[in-house]
């Protein structure tokens, strides 16, 4: 048996609800942070970029299903749907943090943040995107649309980690090697996702 064959047999055996439980883990552990208040001396700003990281590492994960596929045999595509909701649920988080606890609602703060900060407007684009890919989850949304319509819309998914990568490397503004990673990993996930599509209408039209 192939290594291959082997996470494949194991993955088998791996009930989806436990990639949920597994991805709500970070967020429990924030949580008892928070309890034992260990977060530093700005504690909102951590919760906010604890959970916003959070959901830029879901949304690759999620990205490296298919080339994992695709390249090496590994098969976890039951898994992509809850990885992508669990990068929802942090998303949302993230925003709510900023609304609610950062900015406190004070919507000309909030409004002047999004003028003065290009990083915000292109989080809440990524988060925009998002939202319809969410509510569009379930079996019976794919039945309703149909499958070919489903999967055109779920390619905002490139869209969504792009935005989340850029906006990452724009709030850090030092340049620090974490969010160049992170943008690169976001740009070459998306390229191999692309890459076989591009190739198929190059030949066609050759």
């Amino acid at each position: 048996m192939s290594l291959a064959d082997a996470v494949n047999a194991a993955a088998r055996r791996v009930p989806v609800r436990a990639v949920y439980a597994l991805g709500l883990v970070p967020l429990a552990l924030l949580v008892g942070r928070g309890v034992t208040g260990d977060l530093g001396v700005d504690p909102v700003k951590t919760i906010e970029h604890d959970l916003g990281l959070r959901a830029l590492q879901f949304l690759l994960l999620g990205l490296c299903i298919t080339p994992l596929r695709r390249f090496a045999g590994v098969n976890l595509l039951r898994f992509r749907r809850a990885l992508g909701l669990t990068a929802f649920l942090y998303v949302a988080l993230h925003l709510a943090v900023w609304l609610l606890l950062d900015l406190q609602l004070r919507w000309s703060e909030i409004g002047a943040d999004l003028v003065k900060r290009p990083y915000i407007v292109l989080g809440m684009a990524g988060f925009a995107v998002l939202v319809p890919l969410a509510l569009t989850s379930t079996d019976s949304a794919v039945r309703r649309m149909g499958a070919a319509a489903w999967r055109r819309l779920h390619r905002l998914t490139y869209a969504a980690v792009l935005l989340g990568a850029a906006h990452y490397l724009i709030l850090v503004k030092a340049w620090p090697i974490e969010p160049i990673l992170y943008a690169l990993a976001a740009v070459a996930l998306v390229l191999l996702r692309l890459w076989p599509s591009a190739r198929r209408r190059v030949a066609a039209q050759g």
